[in-house]
């Protein structure tokens, strides 16, 4: 693929114009995607396919207050959407007569550690219930504007219930690149390796040797151009631990974005921010002010000719596949954000066709700290295959629930405790995409060799219907699929399906023989994992 430049004022990102024309006009038009291609020079039909891709945007007029509860096993409660819905005479899913309200649903917005939750006008209101629901209806109906609605219910509080190697230090702005401009690219690079850190959004592959092979890339390219994207796109229903980070550890992602940045070559960085959490955008957007201000990004970071590196941040709208990264870098390039088909993989082709390093935001944060400490010091936690500590987001039923960190090893009953879980018939571990682990198999540790995970652990004790739980989640993959794949767009409306013929009492056993060999269809020969 030829080079392209990319756009130097991120204001001008499609998915940024869709947003704010749609927060003007509550929704987007036919008329209006034919004027943003034209002002974008982009094809009619790639904006509006960007438009009908993501959950976000809206073709039909919205209401002034609109509202879309999670639907997530942790942050949702289907009751008190209907009770609000009843309250205002709506119905979900549609905007009221007046066009003043419109209610609906939609998946896990991070949250589970608040229980119910909703996004008023893009707004995460925590804690919901219903002496809240009754206080909504009467200040919407009274016109008053949500900026006028009790600051506390839009509180979003870290919950962090455990530190380790990763969050007991006080990081101070610049201890990384200072390291890395003392010591030298190849020493970092050497520290990188000997850490054995491994990718933790899940997928675990070795961070140095992605880093290298983009270097590799980079340094075959005649451009020479190569980028550095954070995947700040944690959609997993149960993950939340992305959101401590970019609230509490800024700078020490930018720092570990940097420092690849330096070690592959990048002059570029982009975070990729899910559109669920746009209300921590202003604050992103002020410690990368004060980061420039300080010589940590920008033109000679430091003061050393030639350390080029700054960060943009671009919003995403809504789009669980998002959190694939060549999906992210489809949505990156302003389209919709369907896998591409591997290889070629990110590492040679990847944003504008250039070599990209794409990682996850703990993983940067673990980059920059060993960086500053050193590999044996990240090494001396964990397990034999395992280094270091996960963080783990915590949710459902428990006492505690919040952002753990613990070296790898621990074990599912250990966690258990430490949360004050009881009763426990089932967690979820890894999301929906991951493993229903149940009593039997609490002595397993959370590994790489084990029990695998991205991040998300959901608690299930034994007042909860395991059968709605996974209707649940079958709902959930039908509504976001990317519709690229056969097995995926129609294996997943067919599982959801069977299980509203289930849950509803209907289903034969020749039904639970067609569920069992579609999700074995879907789950071996879906495109992306």
């Amino acid at each position: 693929m030829p080079f392209m430049k990319p756009p130097q004022d991120n204001a001008k990102h499609l998915l940024h114009l869709l947003y704010a024309h749609q927060q003007r006009y509550r929704f987007i038009s036919d008329e209006a995607i034919t004027e943003i291609a034209l002002r974008q020079s982009l094809p009619r039909a790639q904006v509006e396919s960007v438009v009908e891709f993501y959950s976000l945007f809206s073709r039909k007029l919205r209401g002034k207050f609109d509202i879309l509860f999670s639907n997530c096993t942790s942050c949702g409660d289907h009751s008190l959407m209907e009770q609000l819905c009843t309250l205002l005479h709506v119905v979900p899913g549609e905007t009221r007569d007046d066009g003043l309200i419109s209610i609906g649903e939609t998946s896990c917005i991070g949250m589970c550690d608040h229980g119910a939750s909703a996004l008023i006008n893009g707004r995460p209101m925590t804690s919901i219930d219903d002496n809240k629901i009754g206080a909504m209806a009467e200040l919407i109906e009274s016109g008053a504007g949500v900026d006028d609605w009790p600051a506390a219910w839009f509180k979003v509080n870290d919950h962090l219930q455990r530190r380790d190697l990763l969050l007991s230090d006080v990081y101070e702005p610049g201890w990384a690149l200072k390291v890395l401009e003392e010591e030298g690219v190849e020493a970092v690079l050497g520290k990188i390796r000997g850490s054995q850190l491994r990718g933790r959004g899940g997928a675990g592959f070795n961070t140095a040797q992605k880093w290298q092979l983009c270097r590799d890339a980079a340094n075959g390219e005649q451009s020479g151009a190569c980028y550095v994207i954070c995947n700040a796109d944690e959609g997993e229903p149960g993950t939340f631990k992305d959101r401590l980070l970019l609230t509490s550890y800024a700078d020490t992602v930018f720092e570990g974005m940097a420092v690849c940045g330096r070690i592959i070559g990048a002059k570029q960085g982009y975070i990729y921010l899910r559109g669920e959490y746009r209300y921590l955008l202003e604050h992103l957007e002020e410690r990368l002010v004060s980061a420039r201000k300080s010589g940590l990004l920008g033109n000679a970071v430091l003061g050393i000719d030639g350390f080029d590196f700054d960060i943009e941040i671009v919003m995403g709208a809504g789009a669980y596949i998002c959190g694939e990264e060549s999906a992210l870098i489809e949505s990156l390039e302003q389209k919709a954000g369907i896998p591409r088909i591997r290889p070629p993989f990110p590492v040679t082709d990847g944003y504008l066709g250039q070599p990209t390093v794409v990682n996850n935001v703990e993983t940067l944060v673990a980059a920059a700290m060993i960086v500053v400490h050193d590999d044996h010091w990240f090494r001396r936690q964990g397990t034999m295959q395992s280094h270091g500590t996960k963080l783990l987001s915590v949710s459902g039923d428990c006492v505690r629930p919040g952002i753990y960190e613990y070296p790898f090893g621990i074990t599912i009953s250990q966690l258990l405790d430490d949360c004050g879980a009881e009763d426990v018939q089932a967690v979820q571990v890894g999301g929906p995409a991951g493993r229903l682990v149940d009593p039997s198999h609490f002595d397993h540790q959370i590994a790489f060799e084990d029990v695998a995970t991205g991040g998300s652990f959901m608690i299930y004790n034994k007042s909860r219907d395991l059968l709605e739980v996974i209707h649940k989640f079958s709902g959930f993959f039908a509504h976001e699929s990317c519709g690229f794949c056969t097995p995926c767009r129609v294996g997943t409306t067919l599982l959801k399906h069977g299980m509203d013929k289930l849950c509803s009492g209907h289903a034969t056993a020749h039904d639970l023989d067609e569920l069992r060999r579609t999700a074995a269809l879907v789950s071996r020969r879906s495109h992306c994992g």
